[in-house]
């Protein structure tokens, strides 16, 4: 068994990929025993050939292809099958390690059996100093936003833009770098498939928190995070946003808390030009029906 399994997709982004598997070789400490399982989503012939000829070839780098494109979520339980070690780093591969990540964390978690998942400070692309961790997006957080809750209730919602020196306990952590102990990840049944993209770590972290697991920011350990170099943005990833937070509000919280929710978006769209196209969606009730993830196809060539 290997201390670490860090797990990473790709999804025609290569290039992104194998600079974050250089990161992860040249950072990390002999000291850890570590493999790095490479999961293609179904990317594009010339982008996961690309990667396939320019993975490393070592004998604790494993590449593996699906058939079709699964997500996030579906993704990285996809890689966890083939993953042997008493910690899983889930690493987006628009991240690089900026120090020996995988040494500090597992130092930490090794100390700490109460963490079920921590995550490692965040800088952009210019080094400056972004946002790990979130508040759960509920009603106060809609009503008042952020600072009012940073300010008011600092306990339960630290500052998200401070910068920390010592570990804190936050409510979920920044899904670009995401450590868990595995036999936590393991009782909580891993990520939800049904999540094609985003609100994964909110959905997770809740139920591990429900079990009475801490989440962590540790700030020693810090990795470089090109802000949605991975996924980009358009109307229809703004859709699969709310889809999974609908999702994840029905799933794991009362009715009368989902149907407010729903309620407060339906109206706030309307009075927003920019949010028209969301409009007719909120108002079917985000259904899983229309994700993203009902549109994907199989690919059987270069299949492993």
């Amino acid at each position: 068994m290997k201390d670490i399994s860090v797990i990473i997709i790709n999804y025609n982004t290569a290039k992104h990929t194998i600079e974050c598997i250089k990161s992860i070789v040249e950072q990390t400490s002999n000291s850890i025993r570590y493999e790095i399982i490479v999961v293609d989503n179904n990317s594009r012939t010339d982008d996961f050939t690309h990667l396939k000829a320019n993975v490393p070839k070592s004998e604790n780098i494993h590449l593996h292809r699906s058939c079709i494109n699964t997500g996030f979520g579906g993704g990285n339980m996809f890689g966890v099958q083939f993953a042997n070690a008493k910690y899983l780093l889930f690493l987006n591969n628009d991240a690089l390690l900026m120090n020996d990540c995988l040494t500090i964390l597992f130092g930490y978690m090794e100390n700490n059996p109460s963490i079920g998942v921590a995550t490692a400070q965040n800088y952009n692309e210019f080094k400056e100093h972004v946002p790990s961790f979130d508040h759960d997006k509920g009603i106060r957080k809609l009503l008042f936003g952020r600072s009012f809750l940073e300010k008011n209730f600092p306990n339960t919602h630290p500052k998200r833009k401070k910068t920390y020196s010592n570990p804190i306990f936050v409510n979920y952590v920044n899904g670009a770098f995401m450590f868990f102990n595995s036999d936590v990840f393991a009782k909580v049944g891993g990520f939800d498939t049904n999540i094609f993209l985003y609100f994964e770590e909110m959905d997770i972290c809740y139920r591990m928190r429900k079990l009475n697991y801490k989440i962590t920011l540790v700030p020693e350990a810090k990795i470089l995070h090109y802000q949605g170099a991975s996924t980009g943005t358009s109307k229809s990833i703004s859709k699969e946003g709310l889809i999974s937070y609908m999702y994840v509000l029905k799933k794991n919280y009362s009715y009368l808390k989902y149907a407010f929710i729903r309620f407060y978006y339906c109206t706030t769209f309307l009075i927003k030009p920019k949010k028209w196209f969301l409009l007719g969606l909120i108002f079917k009730g985000a259904p899983l029906s229309e994700s993203l993830k009902q549109k994907q196809t199989i690919t059987f060539q270069y299949a492993e």
